[in-house]
């Protein structure tokens, strides 16, 4: 099937999209192209005035700067956002019919102690501590030397981070607890929890504020009260091996998944393929019983009153106001402009403004009725979809999922990326070009979207590869070992 050239995403559109890319001169939609135009990239559909909105999505992503004609480039050129400050909103909710035609799904997955359901038996060491990193790498070595692992065991893996001492109030707290719920998902069959002994991020207070644990499952140790660290910490990692070798997959429903919704890299299909791809399987889940979570707080302004008239209800609807606002003020307390968001990468891309970004990363929530918001470091509790607070940084927001309870994270991107977080990362290319340049990197292609290929036929191959992902089929991140965390600061360090 020959490629179209463009798509008009919606009918009050005044913008095409350009899905190859064309030149000057050719006859696209009837339109003639003024100038060279990049896969991904915008075209004025009518003249547009001076200050006049530019319309995509069927919502403003900014105004032109110039009086643009038809035909020519739309871009950052003749293009500025709307957007300014803080605002107001109202509640006016006006929830959207969807149709899910595919059926629900088993999986295979370790129903901990807790009732909690993970899809990897892993064992884990945290430092509480950035200066030990180095301490936690020779231990894992060692335990992979002495130690020969069975069939269910999926690894042993370590969170290295630069924080955890000369931290004060707000961010050692937000230290303490992100460490904390790390070291409590379900995807750890065991954990070490690792301290040196003179940090701020005490091993002894760490513990006390914890919560309920197993302690065949979870165990602490301090470096500094040992006289061979690696010694001790191996006796506690083989101790720890002991209590989750034998843990077995026992089959389940998909209503037991909780899966993060992320972004990274952005171009100008995402809001078109990978995006809306994630949206209609987070519709899958949630109206199967399952859990997703969308974050990056800033990539929600310009498009946030389209996930407030879908609040479950007006205290829902008041977190998602203070999710927005707080972020604002929190970019105004730093004395930095709420709408500079897209990075030079989006911007080739064709991603002119935060509006433009904005309404495309939405994309990936569905049409879902959101059901809760949470604070950054909060677990899930609700089933459905949720928002949380965190910034756009991959490595922030994917933590911030992780940390929530979230299994896994669906990672779309246009320009490709080899990050992964201590999840599993499933990386969805926007275009087939970045899909088949990073086999390496990228898990599956929605570039076929733009290719012949309709959203019921990809989305059940997303159903697919995602359940056997849950099943144990390893993702590109776990393949490459990549596994990162990032963990969110405000204040200074001492």
């Amino acid at each position: 099937m020959e490629q179209a050239q463009f798509l008009i995403i919606h009918k009050d559109d005044n913008v095409m999209i350009a899905l190859m890319d064309l030149k000057k001169g050719q006859i696209v939609n009837q339109v003639e192209l003024k100038d060279d135009v990049l896969k991904g990239h915008k075209i004025a559909l009518k003249d547009i005035a001076l200050g006049e909105d530019i319309i995509k999505y069927g919502f403003p992503i900014g105004h032109a700067t110039n009086s643009i004609l038809k035909g020519e480039h739309v871009h950052v050129h003749n293009l500025s956002t709307n957007l300014s400050d803080v605002l107001d909103y109202s509640y006016e909710p006006q929830f959207e019919k969807y149709e899910v035609k595919h059926k629900n799904r088993d999986v295979y997955v370790y129903r901990r102690a807790n009732g909690e359901v993970g899809i990897r038996n892993e064992l884990w060491i945290v430092p509480t501590v950035g200066c030990i990193v180095g301490q936690t790498k020779q231990l894992a070595d060692l335990f992979m030397r002495e130690v020969n692992p069975g069939p269910e065991f999926d690894g042993i893996h370590l969170f290295g981070h630069q924080f955890g001492c000369s931290q004060m109030g707000d961010d050692h707290e937000n230290t303490k607890e992100t460490l904390q719920n790390i070291s409590k998902h379900p995807n750890a069959g065991a954990v070490l929890i690792l301290g040196l002994g003179c940090e701020n991020n005490q091993v002894k207070a760490f513990r006390e504020s914890y919560g309920e644990y197993d302690p065949n499952r979870v165990k602490f140790l301090v470096m500094q009260e040992v006289e061979d660290e690696l010694e001790a910490g191996l006796e506690v990692l083989k101790s720890l091996y002991e209590a989750m070798k034998d843990d077995k997959r026992v089959k389940a429903d998909i209503q037991e998944l909780r899966i993060g919704l992320k972004c990274g890299g952005s171009d100008g299909l995402s809001g078109i393929t990978a995006n809306p791809l994630l949206g209609k399987l987070s519709d899958y889940i949630t109206y199967h019983g399952g859990t997703t979570v969308l974050t990056e707080v800033p990539e929600m302004f310009g498009a946030e009153k389209i996930l407030m008239r879908r609040a479950k209800n007006e205290a829902v609807f008041n977190k998602t106001v203070h999710l927005i606002n707080d972020f604002k003020a929190y970019y105004k307390s730093n004395n930095q402009v709420i709408y500079d968001n897209p990075s030079p990468g989006n911007k080739n891309g064709g991603i002119s403004t935060l509006e433009d970004k904005s309404l495309g990363c939405t994309q990936k929530a569905g049409l879902s009725i959101v059901c809760d918001v949470l604070n950054q470091t909060d677990r899930l509790k609700t089933k459905g979809l949720n928002l949380i607070s965190a910034p756009g940084n991959d490595l922030v927001s994917v933590t911030t999922l992780g940390m929530s309870g979230c299994q896994l994270v669906l990672f779309s991107t246009g320009r490709g990326t080899p990050f992964g977080g201590f999840i599993p990362t499933i990386k969805v290319s926007t275009n087939s070009e970045i899909y088949k340049k990073k086999p390496n990197w990228i898990d599956f292609n929605a570039g076929s979207l733009t290719e012949g290929l309709d959203m019921d036929t990809v989305l059940e191959q997303f159903i697919d590869f995602i359940v056997e992902v849950v099943n144990g089929k390893k993702t590109r991140n776990e393949m490459n070992h990549f596994r990162e965390i990032g963990i969110f600061k405000t204040g200074v360090i001492l």
